[in-house]
């Protein structure tokens, strides 16, 4: 069949109509963009993987744990195909461990007691600690908590011990451990009194009062007093409360001799839990750390002995010429002049002073004066640390009176 005369003689048998170019312009001819599949997104490329410098520099923050999710992911990774990174990291982990502070595992002298008074509310001791004893017994506990963690330094800071003496306040320049000293001398006069060994031994005066045994014991030894003294003055504490508790009621009223003066040992026990707490202040201001009072309830008990003690105190001042004379002496027994003690604070209240005979009966009708102070100021009036001047006082009524039982406070301190 012959087509038509435009179409060239090449073999080719070609279909009625125009001519179609078969190639790359006829596909496009047939192209519909209302029926194109939809275009598929790219993949991203492959994030490349840190160098071995850049993950070797990142184990510092990995071993502290500082680094993010997908670091310490790479790091880990990196560790289990390269040795000596792995080497680093486990000193650095192991060097990590050694940054954290030793940890205190001694329980706080404040959570015994109260452990013990729980245990106690729910069955009561065989053996219990007596109530005049507690006291002591947290005292040197919360001192003995300070002490645990003094380092050599800590033990030969300068510690300047304060009380009032004469009309005026001296001083004793000593060390940590020599206050240390001091409360072990001292309080071996509990110790013999309970037929325990004297930690001074045989060689100090028998009667030697409190400043007698301080000065011996600082003296006993041509070296200074170290932390060595620690341990004799804590196993010390330890053997009075176990003493009094196995030794039954009855024991409180024994005396403890002071050379000059004498207490009953529940007294002496207060007495001595005073000045723990006292010098533990003494010695928590020379290292610059804080120290909190006691409890309430123990010092209240403080307290209320310092007031038992204040007429006599007032007597015996009266006695050298350093107070006024009574006003009018009674009988004892008998009602006299009174001065009304408010104690302000956690374990304060009121006490009423007899002004003119310690057997004299305090009597609210023949208040002449009355005197407020806080109970710490009262505690350091008492200890001797500030002078009767320097208290704070709330003061009314008659003014010869207010003085001399701010004076025969402060003379119930000692070194």
């Amino acid at each position: 069949m012959n087509g038509p005369a435009e179409w060239p003689e090449d073999g080719y048998e070609r279909p009625a109509g125009p001519a179609r170019i078969p190639g790359p312009r006829g596909a496009a001819d047939d192209f519909d963009p209302r029926h194109a599949p939809p275009l598929l997104p790219l993949p991203p490329p492959a994030a490349e993987p840190p160098s071995h410098a850049v993950l070797k520099s990142l184990l510092g923050a990995w071993a502290l744990a500082a680094c993010s999710a997908e670091e310490t992911q790479a790091v880990e990774d990196h560790l289990t195909e390269c040795a000596p990174c792995a080497e680093e990291a486990l000193r650095l982990r192991d060097a990590v461990g050694l940054l954290h502070p030793e940890e205190n595992l001694d329980l706080g002298p404040l959570l015994r007691s109260r452990v013990l008074e729980d245990c106690l509310g729910k069955r009561p001791a065989r053996i219990p600690v007596p109530v005049w004893a507690n006291p002591y017994d947290t005292e040197t506990a919360r001192l003995d908590a300070l002490l645990q963690d003094f380092g050599d330094s800590e033990w030969h800071t300068p510690v300047r011990l304060k009380w009032f003496e004469d009309e005026r306040r001296k001083t004793q320049r000593t060390t940590v451990a020599g206050v240390i000293g001091h409360l072990l001398a001292v309080d071996g006069l509990v110790a013999t009194a309970l037929g325990l060994d004297d930690p001074l031994g045989k060689e100090v005066r028998p009667g030697a009062g409190p400043a007698e045994r301080s000065e011996h014991f600082w003296q006993a030894s041509a070296y200074p007093t170290t932390r060595q003294v620690r341990e004799p003055w804590r196993e010390q504490g330890h053997t009075l409360v176990r003493t009094v508790s196995f030794a039954g009621r009855g024991v409180a009223e024994l005396a403890v001799d002071y050379g000059g003066f004498a207490l009953p040992l529940g007294d002496a026990f207060l007495e001595r839990a005073f000045e723990c707490w006292v010098h533990a202040w003494d010695i928590a201001e020379a290292v610059d750390y804080p120290y909190e009072p006691p409890t309430g309830p123990h010092l209240h008990r403080m307290i209320d002995l310092a007031a038992r003690l204040l007429p006599g105190a007032l007597a015996q001042r009266r006695r050298a010429g350093l107070a006024a004379p009574a006003r009018g002496l009674v009988a004892a027994g008998a009602p006299g002049r009174t001065l009304h003690l408010e104690i302000e604070g956690a374990g304060g209240g009121g006490w009423d002073i007899a002004l003119d005979s310690p057997g004299a009966v305090p009597s609210v009708e023949r208040t002449v004066a009355e005197i407020a102070l806080d109970r710490v100021e009262f505690c350091q009036l008492a200890a001797g640390h500030i002078s009767p001047e320097e208290a704070a006082a709330g003061q009314h009524g008659d003014r010869e009176a207010i003085r001399d039982v701010l004076f025969a406070a402060a003379s119930l301190s000692r070194m």
